[in-house]
């Protein structure tokens, strides 16, 4: 026998005991605080929060992005230009101007929101177009990102991103620059689904991904 196999064959015979992870404190957050502690984190890091939703989504999108032609509505609030059933690849919707889809959670701490494919259907929606509108229900909203991890739409979800902020990237002398590699602007807004809305408390499911990048 090789010396190679030697060595293989005696790890194999004699594995180190196995012993349970540490467990995870339950790190508290801002408790009622939750919205005033997101938005501070989100502006930090570039971000935009809308806290009052506006009646009209529409009218509000057209006059936030009054160039963008195309938009893409993973929504059933707002009625886009396209669908994320409308491409057949993944790297398709690099023309898209605006993308506005609903995210499951927020962490407070951070600013973050998070993405899965069972709301993006097509992943790279949100990471190619110009522009990114995120519709966030405040009862979605986790302290953390402890509570994050735990969260089964993160837990549950194939693909999962959390975003903090639009894209960005500081070189060594610690400036800022957006865009970087997405989405130019991101803003959030505070609004509860409609009916007919996705909500984010059910765990992610099936999901029909194009390309699946």
């Amino acid at each position: 026998m090789a010396a190679r196999e030697e060595i293989l064959t005696a790890v194999r015979q004699h594995p180190p005991p196995s012993r349970d992870l540490p467990q995870v404190p339950a790190f508290q957050g801002a408790g009622d605080r939750l919205v005033d502690e997101f938005v501070a984190a989100l502006e930090l890091i570039e971000g935009d929060c809308v806290v009052q939703p506006p009646s009209d989504l529409q009218s509000w999108l057209s006059e936030r992005f009054p160039e963008a032609k195309r938009i893409c509505s993973a929504v059933a609030e707002l009625e886009g230009t396209v669908t994320p059933e409308d491409f057949a690849d993944w790297n398709e919707p690099a023309d898209v101007d605006v993308t506005v889809v609903r995210s499951p959670l927020g962490v407070a701490e951070t600013g973050s929101i998070l993405v899965t494919e069972r709301e993006l259907r097509v992943n790279t929606i949100a990471t190619l177009a110009q522009h990114l509108v995120v519709l966030l229900d405040p009862a979605d909203l986790v302290p953390t990102i402890h509570q994050a991890y735990a969260h089964p739409s993160f837990q549950k979800a194939a693909y999962a991103v959390l975003l903090s902020g639009p894209s960005g990237t500081a070189d060594i002398g610690g400036v800022p620059v957006h865009p970087a590699q997405g989405a130019t602007t991101l803003t959030v807004i505070l609004s509860p689904p409609t009916d007919g809305g996705q909500g984010g408390t059910e765990a992610p499911g099936g999901s029909t991904n194009a390309g699946d990048p």
